[in-house]
């Protein structure tokens, strides 16, 4: 055995144990001393995740369009940027544009593709549908109308559609409104054409097929339909050579140039500039959205439409311009100053949670101040009571003692000494940290003074006699 190694099972392993007990700081008597005020920040945290803002909802419908229509590519999108965040979006195919406004003042969706110029009501009063609860998440990209015509049509002018077969699609689209508009500022009646309302897919076909001369689209290029009539043969794009002057008297609708060989540059397609008038598609959402919602969509739309585009600029758009409905609150906010500092260095749900909390936390940090300086005291006086309420059973010796005075019977003094004996085996096994054992020591030199008392009068009587 090497020097210095302690003996399985010696005393001195047992020693070193205790002391190892009394060198660290009661646990017990800290959790006890602290509990009440961490149980109680925890409440009003808890309390506070409730009641100051509800969490952001994790579902969210979104309304989008006819099947091959660029809403409906673009409700993809959204519903794959926001699943990043655990935000899961229900995608709900429409008409369109009229369809989806309905939708939401139904409170069928909670936000939609919306086209400008469609939040007139039949009155032409823009501001009522303003007023219904629909607020503007911000403008996301042109929608130019596209009318395609077949080559044996020779529709070069708007009047030149009189006596045509024109396909508008449904009335919850926006289109048939919208052409309506454009035909009456030709001074041309809705009856003077043969108008159908097809959906888009249906109405390529029956194009294709030659039982129409021409239908009308409102979307951006992205849409799979747009992409192909714009490469099929014997389908023409109608050039609005007028465009300026349609947006002068339709202000909702802008000037756009579809450049030459944009489609196909190798097969210089198209190849000519065609001028074209473009309403914008608006995000749209019911008023009572959720605010962190809000920065979350226009994240998304920065990132789905924020690029380079055929009819626009890098980070032209999403933009709070271009939009009839007014803009919440957040979404100017997030325009004007980025995201959140919080959402720029975390997850969503982190960055949420401690917008939505710090008010909270700095109250308890207040409320923590006061309280840290009551815990201190609390725990100096456990650990202390474990020594001081010895003193009560010692003084209670003391004073039979002082009651027995000179007159005490050996049996009584053996029963006060046995008392002693008693109280300092309990003391013994008291543990108390190290800073406090000064407390402990003191007690124990109290007993050792009493029971000299005791002793002291007993040595006293037997003196007596041999006086």
């Amino acid at each position: 055995m090497r020097p210095g190694q302690d003996i399985p099972g010696a005393p001195v392993k047992g020693l070193r144990a205790r002391l190892q007990n009394f060198s660290i700081v009661s646990l017990r008597d800290l959790v006890v001393a602290t509990g009440p005020t961490i149980l109680m920040v925890a409440a009003a945290v808890v309390l506070a995740y409730w009641w100051v803002d509800p969490a952001p909802p994790r579902t969210l419908r979104l309304a989008t369009g006819q099947e091959n229509s660029a809403y409906e590519q673009f409700g993809k999108q959204y519903a794959s940027v926001l699943a990043r965040d655990d935000i899961k979006v229900t995608l709900s195919g429409t008409l369109g544009s009229q369809d989806n406004l309905q939708q939401l003042l139904a409170g069928q969706a909670d936000v939609a593709f919306v086209q400008s110029g469609s939040t007139d009501d039949k009155t032409g009063n823009a501001d009522s549908v303003e007023r219904r609860g629909l607020v503007s998440l911000g403008s996301l990209f042109t929608e130019p109308v596209w009318l395609f015509v077949r080559d044996e049509a020779k529709v070069t002018r708007l009047p030149d559609l009189r006596g045509k077969r024109i396909n508008l699609g449904p009335e919850g689209t926006g289109v048939p409104r919208l052409v309506r508009q454009l035909l009456d500022a030709n001074n041309i009646a809705p009856g003077a054409l043969t108008i159908s309302d097809l959906a888009n897919t249906p109405a390529t076909v029956e194009l294709l097929a030659g039982r129409i001369d021409g239908l009308v689209f409102s979307s951006a290029p992205e849409a799979p339909l747009i992409q192909m009539l714009l490469q099929t043969p014997g389908i023409r794009l109608f050039d609005f050579s007028q465009a300026e002057a349609y947006t002068r008297r339709l202000p909702f609708l802008t000037h756009v140039v579809l450049p030459r060989g944009i489609v196909d540059l190798g097969r210089n397609i198209p190849n000519q500039d065609y001028h074209l008038i473009a309403p914008t598609a608006t995000l749209v959402a019911r008023e009572e959205i959720h605010p962190a919602l809000v920065g979350l969509l226009v994240k998304a739309a920065t990132e789905i439409h924020g690029g380079a585009g055929w009819f626009q600029q890098q980070g032209q758009f999403p933009s709070p311009k271009y939009t009839e409905i007014p803009v919440a609150p957040e979404a100017a906010r997030y325009y004007r100053d980025g995201p959140p500092f919080m959402q720029r260095y975390m997850r969503f749900w982190l960055a949420n949670l401690a917008e939505r909390l710090w008010v909270v936390v700095v109250a308890l940090t207040a409320l923590l101040i006061p309280l840290s300086k009551i815990v201190p005291p609390i725990y100096v006086w456990r650990v202390r009571s474990r020594v001081y309420r010895w003193y009560g059973e010692l003084r209670a010796i003391e004073q039979s003692l002082e009651e027995s005075g000179a007159d005490a019977t050996d049996a009584v003094r053996k029963e006060l000494l046995g008392r002693l004996d008693g109280l300092e085996d309990r003391v013994n096994h008291i543990s108390v940290p190290l800073a406090y054992a000064d407390e402990l020591y003191r007690l124990r030199s109290h007993i050792h003074l009493v029971r000299e008392r005791v002793r002291g009068v007993h040595e006293e009587q037997a003196a007596q006699p041999l006086a």
